[in-house]
């Protein structure tokens, strides 16, 4: 049994803007466009990063769960935390033994198992837990169906950036919401370098700090594992979206270059 974080959701009302300065900062490209999407008044792209994905969805029409979102949180930022499972059915039933409510299902026969909770059960933001099925669906690198399948790859780039090590949520209680996911996931709740309650993924880790650039509850950064971390600098510079040392700041979330 094994838990990786596979996708992270960004919401924008500027798609073709954060994909361009993720593109030219990050040096990511979009591997697939998801023409299903628009049921839901949104547009989307994934880009890969390493095996992972970054997802960015943009409201194209009025009064769309994105587009309140946005309103909420007060702009651009992070919208879900996605994970991979091997064992859909168990984390299924933990999540209902919970009493959390599921906002969004799907199921593709022998392809593909979706569970979105709602974050007002969950604390923090959007949480998905789905399973790919298939051949090869349980490699590090196997097909993710919210990407196309199989054929991803052909977006991925690897020259400055490898990987998302970390997902940081900012919440008013880090105690309490670390410990709804720790529940949810039921894996141990410990504390980083400096104090913050983290839970570690097979493949990652989620860390909880305290809401603290004036914005309310929500996905607020990701730590990025890099192989040219100058290169992604430099062209940040160039862009004004420095916010700290080796930091970088796209579509409201705080990107840290480790």
């Amino acid at each position: 049994m094994w838990l990786r974080l596979r996708q992270i959701a960004l919401v924008t009302g500027n798609l073709k803007k954060v994909v361009s300065d993720l593109r030219d900062i990050l040096g990511i490209e979009v591997c697939y466009r998801d023409p299903g999407i628009d049921y839901f008044g949104l547009e989307n792209v994934l880009m890969p990063i390493g095996n992972q994905f970054l997802e960015i969805v943009a409201p194209i029409q009025e009064n769309t769960a994105g587009g309140r979102y946005l309103k909420r949180r007060g702009g651009d930022g992070g919208y879900m935390v996605i994970t991979q499972c091997n064992d859909h059915a168990r984390r299924r039933a933990r999540v209902e033994e919970l009493g959390i409510r599921i906002v969004y299902q799907f199921d593709v026969p022998d392809q593909f198992k979706n569970l979105q909770m709602h974050p007002k059960d969950t604390g923090g933001s959007f949480f998905e837990i789905n399973e790919q099925l298939g051949e090869n669906a349980q490699e590090l690198d196997g097909p993710w169906h919210p990407a196309g399948g199989p054929g991803w790859k052909v977006g991925q780039r690897l020259e400055r950036i490898t990987g998302i090590a970390c997902a940081e949520m900012q919440v008013d209680d880090p105690a309490a919401v670390s410990a709804r996911w720790g529940e949810i996931v039921q894996m141990p709740v410990n504390k980083d370098d400096n104090g913050n309650p983290i839970i570690e993924l097979d493949n990652a880790s989620v860390r909880f700090v305290n809401c603290n650039d004036g914005r309310p509850e929500g996905l607020g950064g990701l730590d990025l594992i890099t192989s040219n971390r100058q290169a992604i600098l430099q062209v940040a510079q160039e862009r004004n979206c420095i916010s700290a040392d080796s930091q970088v700041a796209i579509c409201g979330m705080r990107l840290n270059l480790i």
